[in-house]
């Protein structure tokens, strides 16, 4: 059974997009590398505001829970959250319209 698919917002700090790219392109490989997200190809997003949006899917409710306690996931969310701040769906404009448009991040 698979888990469910997260949608994480995060919101860089002035000057700081490039760091938060950064630790981004690190986020999902350490998930998958750990086996705690599925094989599903993850969606890198930004909105018009620059917040990103990262989409994912877990492999469990467990492996979920388990990332809240594994160090190298740990290093990763408190590095972002010295760079930014994670934002919530309706924290963005496009979240107030339907059929929401983002610009895809390679």
């Amino acid at each position: 059974m698979a888990g469910d698919v997260v949608i994480a917002l995060y919101r860089p700090h002035p000057g700081a997009d490039a760091e938060m790219k950064r630790l981004i392109d690190r986020h999902v490989p350490t998930l998958r590398r750990l086996e705690l997200v599925s094989d599903r190809q993850a969606l890198l997003l930004k909105a018009a505001d620059g917040t990103y949006l990262e989409i994912f899917e877990w492999v469990s409710a467990a492996a979920q829970r388990s990332a809240h306690e594994h160090p190298e996931v740990a290093h990763i969310w408190e590095a972002m959250e010295a760079v930014g701040d994670f934002v919530s769906l309706d924290a963005l404009e496009e979240s107030h319209h339907p059929f929401s448009h983002f610009a895809p991040v390679d």
